[in-house]
């Protein structure tokens, strides 16, 4: 029989913004399956309170993540080429080590859970994973929406996200060079793009660890607190050994 795999949206890190429909898919599935990243013992102790609150008698499986090369990735601005290569090979490897956690721990029939953070649509890889999952042992997906960093973030800044009638652009730091928007949500940006991109002017909504008790905000125009923003981001990773950070950049008014 085909196993279910219950792609569970779990938000930023507040147990809070768990929805209810978030809470029925965990208590519901057989075990919940967390890929166990190196240095991310806080990430893993977040999911799991977050279990403990609202599906305490369903078990958790940390499955480790295997290593991914980025080496090739260095410099490149696409998803082409090495890049996608390197992500599809990482993404193979995931599948395979879950595939077997999945066989031993779920019956037929029965369902696996995935807890993501903020939404499965938005710059996650746990849809496609579970594809190729699929490639070797049935499985079929159904997904449980959950509130992303980008509420998180407007939410804690306490503004909107555009302004009347304006457009917003949501992308990663490799292609925030070729953004041209008012409202621009950036995510996955280690070097800080924003620095070498953005006018002075513009207006930068910044935030860590959303929704965690090491919540960080800042904002203010990029040329006084850009600086400021970089230099914090690098300390805090360096201090918890990892970050996880979005932005949102406002141009200003006509």
């Amino acid at each position: 029989m085909t196993r279910t795999a219950l792609v569970i949206g779990i938000g930023a890190g507040d147990p809070g913004h768990v929805t209810v429909g978030a809470i029925e898919a965990m208590r519901s599935a057989d075990a919940l399956f967390v890929l166990d990243k190196p240095n991310a013992g806080t990430l893993t102790g977040i999911r799991q309170e977050i279990v403990d609150r609202h599906a305490p008698d369903t078990p958790v499986v940390l499955v480790p993540d295997p290593p991914r090369d980025r080496s090739a990735e260095r410099g490149a601005s696409r998803p082409d080429g090495a890049y996608a290569a390197n992500v599809a090979e990482w993404h193979d490897a995931r599948a395979r080590a879950l595939a077997a956690a999945i066989a031993e721990h779920v019956p037929d029939g029965g369902n696996a859970g995935f807890l993501v953070w903020g939404d499965p649509s938005l710059y996650d890889s746990t849809l496609r994973v579970v594809e190729r999952v699929a490639r070797t042992l049935p499985l079929a997906p159904k997904v449980i929406p959950g509130i992303t960093s980008v509420q998180a973030l407007t939410a804690a800044h306490a503004i909107l996200l555009n302004r009347v009638g304006e457009p917003i652009h949501i992308t990663t730091g490799r292609r925030l060079p070729e953004d041209d928007g008012r409202n621009t949500v950036v995510m996955l940006d280690a070097d800080c793009t924003f620095r070498e991109t953005a006018e002075p002017t513009d207006h930068i909504y910044w935030g860590a660890y959303l929704g965690t008790p090491d919540e960080i905000l800042i904002d203010g125009p990029v040329g006084e607190v850009g600086e400021r923003i970089a230099r914090t981001r690098a300390e805090a990773r360096a201090e918890h050994g990892w970050i996880m950070d979005v932005y949102l950049l406002r141009r200003p008014a006509d």
